[in-house]
């Protein structure tokens, strides 16, 4: 209940009038039944945006500190969260991914549409950067559609570090739907995976116009100096259509 009043009472119509968002693509979000929504992760605000523009609820996986925050803030952050449809899931132990697919695939098993991020973190400069293969996995094991979902903008409106609200312009497009049957069993297979999260990447490469850096982004934030240059992008992602 709370998600809708959000959406059409409390901050959708805010975020519409200040930020003026557009959408492309309504039409390949399916009227029913599950499906993951494969998005690039420029900013906080993006799972903000995405479900404000598509007609079905959105599902996303959140991080357990939103969850589990001390004090007053923590309380109102997890009544948020909680209230708004996010699933908490820890990202610190040893079975995190493993926790992550699991809940995932009950929201599927429920028909819900599942919102993740392949890039695992926020892009740290605007690119798009190599995806981790748990969607292609979860992808395969479940049988569903995956749409990609390019935001663009969002990194204007609430760059990184201290929050902030700008007046940009954001665009949301929801790709065409990419069904992975031809792959019908081959679920575990790395290349196969690989080949999965390759596709999807791409896809979002052409949907969001992001230059495209073959390193995951987790690694490049840890070895990156503070004040340093994240490497040169080397190359697109391959797919099975190119």
């Amino acid at each position: 209940m709370f998600y809708w009043l959000l959406k059409y009472v409390l901050l959708g119509p805010f975020m519409h009038l200040y930020n003026r968002p557009t959408v492309e693509g309504v039409e390949n979000i399916p009227a029913d039944g599950p499906a993951i929504m494969a998005g690039n992760h420029l900013s906080f605000a993006d799972w903000l945006f995405a479900p404000l523009l598509s007609p079905r609820r959105i599902n996303y996986l959140a991080k357990a500190e939103y969850f589990n925050t001390p004090g007053i803030k923590g309380a109102f952050q997890k009544w948020f969260f909680t209230t708004s449809g996010q699933f908490p899931i820890d990202r610190t132990g040893a079975d995190a991914a493993e926790d992550a697919l699991n809940a995932a695939r009950k929201l599927l098993d429920q028909g819900r549409l599942v919102g993740l991020y392949p890039e695992g973190t926020r892009s740290p400069d605007g690119r798009l950067y190599k995806g981790k293969t748990g969607l292609a996995r979860l992808a395969l094991e479940t049988g569903v559609p995956v749409i990609p979902v390019a935001v663009i903008g969002t990194d204007e409106v609430s760059p990184p570090g201290p929050f902030r609200w700008r007046r940009r312009k954001v665009t949301v497009k929801f790709g065409t739907p990419i069904d992975f049957s031809r792959y019908e069993g081959m679920g575990g297979n790395r290349f196969v995976e690989r080949a999965v999260t390759d596709e999807v990447m791409y896809e979002l490469m052409q949907l969001g116009g992001q230059e495209y850096v073959d390193v995951y982004a987790a690694s490049l934030k840890k070895n990156v100096p503070t004040g340093g240059t994240p490497q040169e992008a080397t190359r697109i992602p391959h797919t099975a259509a190119s």
